[in-house]
């Protein structure tokens, strides 16, 4: 049976939709069947895969309101082992929305449930807030991963962060876990690089992954082309980075007796 892992954190401009576009296309390189889903009304993993999030006619929308089912919002990406379920512009109204429907906490688990088994992984992109569509995100995973990005107020937030994931645990999902904090626009060149991470490290004892996303501009240009970076540039410092990081999460779940 797949992993379902939410990556997320409240505070924007992290790298967290750009981890999740090329994190998913880096384990589906790797032979792993992916499944992106993108619940983060910006819609900006949806447009890195080059989808409109204007003009899509199933969407993550749809399957948390209930309108339409897993299989009809589900389609394969033109990158190897990738599947997606995009977002659409109407998610920005979703959380109004939810608040009036049953179940509200546990619309997207109920919705993936039943599928889970049919990928290895199951890449949840959260917005950068502590809303109902995180909240969903968080009851639906296993496991939280988390983008701190090399920067002064790096540390701002997480515990926030932190107690909300102690909240879901107790009161809606005992089994979820964190799976990782990921660095990202890394730079050894600016002396803040030393500090934030070594303060990262201290806050996440053990949880902090050995690769770094550095700062690159190809890794920036990307989206525009609707691709992930390994389609986009697979020789650049950004791949390479993203490729050690599908690599370092295979490993870690294999020592934890997983089936990926």
């Amino acid at each position: 049976m797949g992993k379902i892992i939410a990556i997320t954190n409240q505070k924007g401009g992290v790298g967290k939709t750009t981890t999740a576009v090329n994190l998913a296309a880096a384990l589906g390189a790797l032979g792993k069947k992916v499944l992106l889903v993108d619940i983060d009304p910006q819609g900006n993993a949806t447009s890195g895969y080059g989808i409109n999030k204007r003009t899509v006619s199933g969407s993550s929308y749809d399957l948390l309101t209930g309108q339409r089912e897993f299989d009809s919002v589900c389609a394969r990406t033109k990158y190897t082992n990738v599947w997606m379920i995009p977002a659409h512009i109407n998610l920005a109204g979703a959380e109004l929305e939810l608040v009036q429907m049953s179940r509200r906490e546990y619309r997207l688990r109920d919705a993936l449930v039943a599928k889970k088994q049919a990928f290895d992984f199951i890449l949840l992109d959260c917005p950068p807030s502590l809303g109902l569509l995180t909240l969903n995100g968080l009851t639906a995973c296993d496991t939280v991963l988390i983008p701190v990005q090399c920067e002064y107020y790096a540390l701002e937030g997480l515990s926030q962060l932190m107690s909300t994931i102690r909240q879901v645990k107790k009161l809606y999902n005992p089994n979820i876990e964190l799976e990782g904090v990921l660095i990202t626009m890394y730079d050894s060149r600016i002396n803040i690089t030393a500090l934030v991470v070594n303060e990262v490290k201290r806050f996440f004892p053990q949880k902090v992954y050995s690769t770094a996303i550095p700062r690159n501009v190809r890794v920036s240009e990307a989206p525009s082309f609707g691709k992930p970076i390994k389609y986009y540039d697979a020789h650049s410092k950004g791949s390479a980075a993203y490729d050690a990081l599908a690599e370092e999460i295979l490993a870690h779940n294999r020592r934890l007796g997983g089936e990926v």
